[in-house]
């Protein structure tokens, strides 16, 4: 009989590659499967007014993604619990493990339910609620913040619950309001997957090295990376609900597991977080719900100001990348203070782009001629 492998006797770094390619090349297969099921149960993103595209296009997409993921994650901590490989956190136990997998299945579950059945927003953020608050009770929850003052905020109790709740739901939101280009939401979610799990493996946030969290980090980006392929423009498939809440919760439960915290996914997701911020906002200030959809995102900015579709994807992947670099090189008070100079930032450059592009609209209306409604706006 063999005997079981020991402790770190494989490099972590190999099977966060393993990881990887595993998990991509998974999602590669899978999604032209989900694609053929898209299309024979009708789950199709039809254009109209909001959107740019001017074809009709399979959603769902975010079920390969799900299920490469999970099938790469379960099999990684079934052999980790039988051959320790890498070392278990003490802060993760089997509650918090159930959280992730389970409830990003559920999350992913959910949102095939919305894409196929176009549930009214209020039930998904109802499903949304309850799953953040499942995981909360599992153990997914934020103990503590980093004070821009010094020291730490410690959320014990309630208060906990609450901020680990709205993280959960804030996060889900986020990556759903940013799911507006091909492969926009998808390219964001593969550059903050892969920096929270650098920063787990190098123990970068202040804690000790979570080779663990590191490989279950890559294996979503893996997954990511291989939906990406037939995700970015011209999309032959869109993320869909499904891939929204799937990934918003992934993302969101790692943050918290992993040593980054949430200070790093603050800033390495500064784009989507931010974005959504604002249009909160504008929506209250102008008397209409936060979930009426417009094209009032940054997205939808950068292309009535003349970019084109793949520009317009290229820049954000580019802005999110640099905030990656940063947080890698920032402590914990120092990301939660590049956070808010960039919402502060980020507010003025919407605001900017934003009169820029009314400017167009009535030059454009002045000289009778054709807008942006015929363009292609990608997912969700």
């Amino acid at each position: 009989m063999r005997r079981p492998v020991p402790l770190q006797s494989i490099d972590p770094l190999l099977l966060m590659a393993i990881a990887f390619v595993a998990a991509a090349l998974l999602a590669l297969v899978l999604t032209p499967l989900v694609r053929r099921i898209a299309q024979r149960y009708g789950i199709i993103d039809r254009p109209n007014q909001r959107r740019v595209n001017v074809v009709p296009v399979p959603r769902a997409g975010g079920v390969a993604v799900a299920l490469a993921f999970l099938a790469v994650a379960v099999v990684f901590v079934a052999i980790n619990d039988r051959a320790p490989v890498v070392r278990l956190p003490t802060s993760i136990g089997q509650g918090e493990l159930i959280a992730l997998l389970a409830g990003g299945a559920a999350a992913a579950a959910i949102g095939a339910l919305d894409d196929y059945f176009q549930l009214r927003a209020r039930w998904q953020l109802v499903g949304q609620i309850v799953l953040a608050m499942v995981a909360v009770v599992l153990g997914v929850e934020v103990g503590s913040l980093n004070n821009p003052l010094g020291g730490v905020i410690d959320l014990a109790g309630a208060l906990g619950f609450v901020i680990s709740v709205l993280w959960i739901v804030g996060m889900i939101n986020s990556i759903n309001f940013i799911d507006g280009l091909d492969g926009l939401s998808s390219g964001i979610g593969l550059v903050a997957a892969i920096t929270l799990g650098v920063i787990s493996q190098a123990g970068l946030a202040g804690g000790a090295s979570q080779p663990f969290v590191a490989i279950l980090c890559f294996a979503l980006a893996g997954a990511l990376a291989g939906f990406l392929r037939w995700n970015f423009h011209p999309a032959s498939i869109f993320t869909g609900t499904s891939g929204v809440m799937f990934l918003g919760y992934a993302l969101a439960v790692l943050s918290i597991l992993g040593t980054a915290k949430v200070a790093v996914a603050l800033l390495v997701l500064g784009i989507p977080i931010i974005d959504t911020f604002w249009i909160i906002v504008r929506r209250l200030l102008s008397g209409r719900s936060p979930f009426t959809p417009d094209r009032g995102h940054i997205h939808h900015r950068l292309l009535d100001l003349g970019l084109t579709h793949t520009q317009s994807v290229l820049l954000i992947y580019a802005i999110c990348v640099a905030l990656a670099v940063l947080s890698l090189g920032l402590s914990g008070t120092g990301q939660l203070y590049a956070f808010v100079g960039i919402v502060v930032i980020f507010g003025l450059v919407l605001f900017v782009l934003t009169q820029r592009s009314l400017v167009a609209e009535e030059l454009s209306a002045d000289s009778y001629v054709n807008g942006n409604g015929g363009e292609k706006t990608g997912d969700g």
